[in-house]
Parts: C-alpha cells; sequence; structure tokens
C-alpha cells in the first residue's frame, strides 16, 4: 500500500476489546466502576495524608505522589475509551492519539520512579535508621520526586517525537483501547528501525533501571531485617515495607505479563485484555494495599471524616520506631 503523508493523517480507529455491541454497556459499567474507585481511593490517600499533620513524613508524602499519579494513569485512557462506547464511536483524532501517548508515557514512568524512590526511603529507614531524618529531609524528598517528573518527560517527549516523524498507510485500526505506542508503531509504512531502539531504550530507563534500585534496595532491607534479633522486631520491621512491597510486585509482575503475553500470542484482543491489569488494576488497588495494611492512613481517614475514636498518637516517629527495631 502507499503511504500517505503525515499531514494527510487525521484519526485513528480504536477496536477496543470487542465488536460485539451486545458486549459494550457490560464493558462501559465495568470500567466506570473501576475508575471512580480508582480516582475515589486515591483522592482519599491524599485526602488522609494532607489533613494529617502525622503523616507529614517522606513515606506519606511519596505515597500521595503516587496516588496523584495513578489517578493521572487512568485518566489518560479510561475516559476517552467510555466516550467511545458511549456515543458508540471508534474515532480519535491524530493529534489526541499523540496527546494521549505523550501523557501514558509521562505517568507510566511516574509510577516507576516514584515506586523506586519508595523503596529508596525503605532502604534508609530500615537499614540507616540513627540518619533517616537528616538523610531524608524535605529538600531531598522534592528533589528526587522533581528529578522523576523530568526524566519521565524527557522520555515521553523523546518517545511521541520519533513517532511524529512516521508516515502511515490507510489500515488506520489501533487493536487496542488507547493509542499504545507500540500499536501506533506498527501501523506505520515508513521505517520504524529508529523508533524500536527508543523503544528498547525506554524499556531500559523506565524498566531495567529502576527495577534493578529496587532489587538492590530490598536486598540490603532483606539482610538488615535478618540481623535483628527480637521476631518482634522483624515484624515491625517488614510491616513497614510490606504495603510498598505488595504495590511493587502488583505493579511489575502485571507489567511484565503483557509483554510476555503480547510476545507468546498474536491476539490483539488479549494483549488490550492483558494492559488492563497494569492500566487500570493496579492503580485501583494500590489504595487497598496501603490503607487495609496501614493503621496510621486507617486512623487519619476516620479523623477526617470524624469518626476517630482512638485515644494517643496517630504513629510513632520514624526515628523513634526504627530505633527501637535497631535496640
Amino acid at each position: 500500500m502507499e503511504p500517505r503523508n503525515l499531514t494527510a493523517i487525521s484519526e485513528f480507529l480504536l477496536l477496543g476489546f470487542s465488536e460485539e455491541s451486545a458486549f459494550q454497556p457490560l464493558i462501559f459499567g465495568l470500567f466506570l466502576s473501576m475508575y471512580l474507585i480508582t480516582v475515589f481511593g486515591n483522592l482519599l490517600i491524599i485526602l488522609a495524608i494532607s489533613s494529617d499533620s502525622h503523616l507529614h513524613m517522606p513515606m506519606y508524602f511519596f505515597l500521595a505522589n503516587l496516588s496523584f499519579v495513578d489517578i493521572c494513569f487512568t485518566s489518560t485512557t479510561i475516559p476517552k475509551m467510555l466516550w467511545n462506547i458511549q456515543t458508540q464511536s471508534k474515532v480519535i483524532t491524530y493529534e489526541d492519539c499523540i496527546t494521549q501517548m505523550y501523557f501514558f508515557l509521562l505517568f507510566a514512568g511516574l509510577d516507576n520512579y516514584i515506586l523506586t524512590v519508595m523503596a529508596y526511603d525503605r532502604f534508609l529507614a530500615i537499614c540507616h535508621p540513627l540518619h533517616y531524618t537528616v538523610i531524608m529531609n524535605p529538600w531531598l524528598c522534592g528533589l528526587l520526586v522533581l528529578v522523576s517528573w523530568i526524566m519521565s518527560v524527557l522520555h515521553s517527549l523523546l518517545q511521541t517525537s520519533v513517532v511524529l516523524r512516521l508516515s502511515f498507510c490507510t489500515d488506520l485500526e489501533i487493536p487496542h483501547f488507547f493509542c499504545e505506542i507500540k500499536q501506533v508503531v506498527q501501523l506505520a509504512c515508513s521505517d520504524t528501525f529508529l523508533n524500536d531502539m527508543v523503544m528498547y531504550f525506554g524499556a531500559g530507563l523506565l524498566g531495567g533501571g529502576p527495577l534493578a534500585g529496587i532489587v538492590y534496595s530490598y536486598s540490603k532491607i532483606v539482610s538488615s531485617i535478618c540481623g535483628i534479633s527480637s521476631t518482634q522486631g522483624k515484624y515491625k520491621a517488614f510491616s513497614t515495607c510490606a504495603s510498598h512491597l505488595s504495590a511493587v510486585s502488583l505493579f511489575y509482575c502485571t507489567s511484565l505479563g503483557v509483554y510476555l503475553s503480547s510476545a507468546a500470542t498474536q491476539s490483539s484482543h488479549s494483549g488490550a485484555t492483558a494492559s488492563v491489569m497494569y492500566t487500570v488494576v493496579t492503580p485501583m488497588l494500590n489504595p487497598f494495599v496501603y490503607s487495609l495494611r496501614n493503621r496510621d492512613i486507617k486512623r487519619a481517614l476516620k479523623k477526617s471524616f470524624g469518626k476517630d475514636t482512638m485515644k494517643g498518637p496517630i504513629a510513632l516517629g520514624q526515628l523513634h520506631l526504627m530505633a527501637e527495631l535497631k535496640a
């Protein structure tokens, strides 16, 4: 087929999960419910942390940022999909597709980097408790989040910039529910070698680097926990990072599952279905992971809604807690 000039491309078609009209109301209701749970749950986490001064510490500062990113992450894809189902349209304009791709990559990268920063925070809290408050000061916390934003913005800008140079054929159907960069590049008629190289580079930058940092942090954490003599001390130390470890496992296992399944099968719909795990399910479950296992968050939420009947301080200071574990 003859490639068309890039300026002639006006829209793509998002095929979604199923072309059967009978399933559309079910898909709409399911994803609307998951989206509302994601937004409401993460907003509650942000509200609890911002309204309670006892939670104004690095661990919860990073958690509030993660919740904000998760809201933005799902908001880049789900509202457009719901709108297309409601209007019975599969169209997304070329400009909207590129914009959606940019913000999807941006917030996916931020998820990676903030999870890595949170692992570093747990590493310092458990392995270097006496120096924790000095090292993890507000200036460093802000700098770590700022660097995460800068790295994600530059990566997303690089990825979308090389997509802009592509020419496309007449077949503009994307077998997905959003403009996933790999699917868009596969529709191009022009040479995609540079795009493939940039995508591999991005996979290493967003996957390999942060994952290596997380694995290194937790190897040191496990070694430090094993050095604690009391069983109760080991349990307390592990409980401080159990929620984060659960969130990391959920995010990386679902992400790897998506790419392994897409490599093993040629079914486009199965790839779109698998992508739901890390684009929708993981951001939806994160508030439950952090709130159900965290008494401080639950107490803050009760206090925010005027239901705090428990006495005493909400949380121990990070330095005091870690000093006890080392004792």
